[in-house]
Order: C-alpha cells, then sequence, then structure tokens
C-alpha cells in the first residue's frame, strides 16, 4: 500500500542501504586501502546496513508513534502496545522483503553460503525483540519531553558509528572488543554475517547480545507500562 502509486515501489525500501553501501564501497575500497571487514566487502556492508535501516527507521518512527495518530488513538480501543509493535513489524516486514537483494549481491560477488544461514531466524527474533523494546521506551517518554525526538536523531547517528556495520567487531583493539560487544547489534549482526563469513561468528557477543536484548525489553515494558495512562490523556 505505501508504494502501490510509486514508480520504483518495492525498490524504495532498498534505495538507502544500497546507495550507502555504495559510498561506503568506494570509501574503503577506491580512496582508502581498507583494512576492516571481510571480502566480498559490499555483502559484508549490506548485511549491517539492512538491520541497521530496519533498526533506526522504527525507533525514529516511534518518538512519533503516539504524536502522529493522536486522533486516531483517542477514537479506537486498542492495546496501546500496538502502537509501536506495529512499527517494529512494518519495518522488519521491509527488511526481509530487503534479504533478495542480499542474496543477489552475494551471488554476484561469489560470497559462499555456509551452515550458519540457519542461525537467520534468531537474529531475526533478536532484532525484533530489541527494537520493540527501545519503542516502548522512547515512545511514551517523547509525549512528555518532546525534544526526546531530536535526541534520539543524535543518539542514532552515533550509534551507527560505534556499532559494526563497515567494521567488524573483530576489527576493534582488543580492549574494546568486550566493551563493543555490550552493544547488543554486534552480536546480532555477526549472526546475519557468518551465513557468508563463517568467522564472524561471535558467541560471546551473541550471548550477550540475548542479555542486553532482554533487559532494553524487560526494562521497556517497565516505563510502557507505567507510563501509558498518562500519555494516553495527554494525546
Amino acid at each position: 500500500v505505501r508504494y502501490s502509486t510509486s514508480f520504483l515501489g518495492y525498490l524504495w525500501s532498498v534505495l538507502d542501504p544500497l546507495a550507502m553501501s555504495a559510498i561506503y564501497f568506494f570509501v574503503f575500497t577506491v580512496v582508502f586501502d581498507r583494512e576492516v571487514g571481510y571480502d566480498p566487502y559490499i555483502v559484508f556492508l549490506l548485511s549491517g546496513l539492512l538491520p541497521w535501516m530496519w533498526l533506526s527507521g522504527a525507533v525514529s518512527d516511534s518518538t512519533r508513534a503516539f504524536i502522529k495518530e493522536a486522533r486516531l488513538i483517542r477514537s479506537t480501543k486498542v492495546p496501546p502496545t500496538i502502537w509501536v509493535a506495529r512499527l517494529t513489524l512494518a519495518k522488519g516486514i521491509e527488511f526481509l522483503a530487503a534479504l533478495p537483494v542480499l542474496a543477489l549481491f552475494a551471488i554476484v560477488a561469489g560470497a559462499t553460503v555456509g551452515w550458519q544461514a540457519l542461525l537467520f531466524p534468531l537474529g531475526i527474533l533478536l532484532q525484533a525483540a530489541l527494537v520493540l523494546g527501545i519503542g516502548l521506551l522512547v515512545a511514551p517518554l517523547t509525549v512528555f519531553f518532546r525534544d526526546l525526538e531530536r535526541a534520539v536523531k543524535l543518539v542514532l547517528r552515533f550509534a551507527f558509528y560505534a556499532t559494526p556495520i563497515i567494521y567488524d567487531l573483530g576489527d576493534l583493539p582488543q580492549s574494546l572488543q568486550i566493551l563493543g560487544a555490550f552493544n547488543p547489534l554486534a552480536g546480532i549482526f555477526s549472526i546475519y554475517r557468518s551465513a557468508f563469513f563463517p568467522e564472524a561468528l561471535d558467541w560471546t557477543a551473541i550471548g550477550i547480545a540475548a542479555g542486553m536484548t532482554a533487559l532494553v525489553l524487560l526494562v521497556g515494558a517497565l516505563v510502557f507500562r507505567r507510563s501509558v495512562r498518562a500519555v494516553l490523556k495527554e494525546v
């Protein structure tokens, strides 16, 4: 429905990560002598950028989840979590719809697929829980603190470079790798990338990611539950 009147249609959901991948691919393979990531680097980039777009898009939209749909929220009686969960689901579907593009680049670039591809659903499950937890946290708080919407955009911009997207967790100095693993996306992305790069699979980072995701989801659910009544009155 979103792209029904668009000439490019479905391609709009993948143009952004494709454009970013092209830019970083040019910078790190033509301008600079790349020493991070794995070859083929374009597959490495896309396997990080596509799930990043899921998280950043859903979290950014979650800051307006109640404000944008205030009139509809006041006139309907549905579980309030629907207004956040639908964003996680919608962006997750866009991510799944973009996977054929990743597969196409993997075939063209000559990347091989290992048994680790069977772990892909685990990465999707962990990321869906993480995105939902963050959304449940920021959606109600933005109703009371409108500046949080801009703050979240700044945090996401910082988080992009603090997340192993254009580099791998193993590319960090040894002293920073454990700290970097506490970014739950590090473990989640290692699951996605292990389908093409088995050496990227880091079970320590995945275990930390699972624990951090559970914590974020718990905190988000508690904050949402305690503030939802005040939010519904405010909107």
